[in-house]
């Protein structure tokens, strides 16, 4: 067979981007994949599953404190059955439209796994061979099991059964305090589970500020979670039947539980199911046990190389695991990039996007590129409430001994998120001493998710907190909040910088 132009391994957003770009500039496609369904991490097991079903608890919350708001609802509560039948509908159309991309005709589509027989080849599972000029490996990630004793022993769940589910779980060990495991604990809470989340750093979103973590940590702890943070976990267990679950769970009904859990994820997991697990750790000096009828992993990703036999095309790993890229995604071998989760730095769609993107054009010889940077980051947590972020942070400023300025104000002395009943967490914004140029912003409180992005197209501008406030803001809106921060750093910055801007 002829050689491609450009080979694309793996057709998530990295790949699906990058095969679209080369595509269009009239090159020689052709992507493998081998997962049982296309569509990728973020439209499969990820993003758009997780806050499909976030959003169902978010309006099942609302529901439940009617009274607050003068409203009468006799009841309200989740129908797992019903919220699986529309998550799975919602994500076959995502799956389904980029199924119908990927077999277009534009590229040639080999559903199959690849493996590197040499620089410039690959061999499928199916036994097919291909030789490509440029190769991309955009394979994404997976669940990790990090060394604990007994974790890798347990069965357990991963994201990807949780967002499977069609049955509310009894009770949920939760090990993790990322945003998976902060979110998908808030979920597996709002719809009648019994939840103990574990979290080994000293706060949750250990990304975050602890002012900002701690403003989730108290909402999820509000909700019924059992969290603890800043623990050493000593080991994981299967628990006897007639203790899993604590004194308030019975082991009653659960042959229904066990049937549903292997259904909506293996048969093994659902036996252990029924039995139970524990999870045993240190915390505050005491050792202390916990058990629950089931046992859901979320202490991270890593990127997944397994099988792709990078050493036959002298692709170099970073000690962290990832595969090592240069500005342009091009990795120790010069014709091979790589893009996504697989490399990194950070595990986002919208970087994966760029990432796919710009290793196609500069693999078909695009002059004039510039690479993809990651600044200013933006992330967000889909927590209730959301936490969102942007650009530089103050631990990170002060450890460059960079002079910034940092304003915020509280959610709960503001009129639109007081009528909303929304009143947690609080704006803050980061801006340079001289001439008031935004450095960054951090959002925790209601839309924190959508309110970041009016931080967006100014830090992207270089933009100051008076060219800010040069913009109308409407009253009354919770984007309004962000007026009061950027008028306390423009007072103290004083009328000089204003008149410099």
């Amino acid at each position: 067979m002829k050689p491609f132009d450009l080979l694309v391994i793996g057709g998530g957003s990295a790949g699906f981007n990058a095969a679209s770009v080369a595509a269009g500039l009239g090159a020689r496609v052709a992507i493998a994949d081998g997962a049982r369904e296309l569509g990728g991490l973020c439209i499969l097991r990820g993003c758009m599953p997780s806050k499909t079903l976030l959003h169902s608890t978010e309006v099942l919350h609302l529901a439940q404190k009617a009274k607050t708001f003068g409203l009468e609802i006799p009841r309200a509560a989740a129908d797992m059955r019903a919220m699986h039948v529309r998550k799975k509908k919602i994500i076959a159309e995502f799956a389904g439209h980029r199924a119908r991309a990927l077999a277009s005709g534009r590229c040639k589509l080999f559903r199959s796994r690849a493996r590197f027989t040499g620089p410039h080849t690959v061999e499928l599972d199916d036994g097919k061979k291909l030789a490509a000029q440029k190769i991309l490996v955009a394979t994404g990630s997976r669940v990790s099991i990090p060394p604990i004793p007994g974790l890798a022993e347990t069965p357990a769940w991963t994201s990807d059964d949780v967002l499977d589910l069609d049955f509310i779980p009894r009770s949920v060990l939760v090990l993790g305090g990322g945003i998976v495991a902060c979110e998908l604990s808030q979920f597996l809470r709002r719809i009648g589970s019994r939840v103990v989340q574990v979290q080994r750093s000293a706060h949750i979103l250990s990304d975050h500020s602890p002012e900002a973590s701690g403003v989730v940590a108290q909402a999820l702890r509000a909700d019924g979670i059992e969290l603890f943070a800043g623990t050493k976990i000593l080991r994981v267990t299967a628990a006897r039947a007639d203790t899993a679950g604590g004194a308030a769970n019975s082991i009653a009904g659960g042959a229904r539980e066990a049937a549903a859990a292997a259904g909506a994820t293996t048969a093994t997991a659902g036996a252990a199911a029924a039995r139970g697990v524990a999870v045993t750790f240190v915390h505050g000096g005491k050792t202390i046990t916990r058990r629950a009828r089931h046992l859901f992993n979320a202490l991270g990703r890593e990127p997944l190389t397994d099988g792709l036999n990078l050493a036959a095309a002298g692709v170099k790993l970073r000690a962290d695991g990832r595969i090592a890229v240069n500005r342009f995604q091009q990795t120790s071998a010069p014709h091979i990039y790589a893009g996504g989760d697989v490399c990194g730095p950070h595990d986002i769609v919208h970087l994966a996007v760029a990432q796919g993107e710009l290793a196609a054009r500069h693999a078909l010889g695009i002059p004039n590129l510039k690479p993809v940077s990651a600044l200013p980051l933006l992330n967000v947590v889909f927590t209730d409430p959301p936490l969102a972020t942007i650009g530089a942070k103050e631990n990170e400023l002060r450890a460059r001994g960079a002079p910034f300025l940092s304003a915020g104000y509280p959610f709960d002395d503001h009129g639109k998120s007081i009528l909303m009943d929304e009143m947690r967490g609080f704006v803050k914004i980061i801006a340079g001493p001289g001439r008031g140029r935004l450095l960054g912003a951090e959002i925790v409180g209601p839309q924190a998710g959508e309110l970041i992005h009016c931080f967006t197209t100014p830090l992207a501008m270089r933009a100051t907190v008076f060219d800010m406030l040069r913009a109308p803001w409407y009253h009354p809106t919770l984007a309004e909040i962000i007026t009061y921060p950027l008028e306390e750093i423009a007072g103290r910055i004083g009328a000089g910088a204003r008149d410099r801007t």
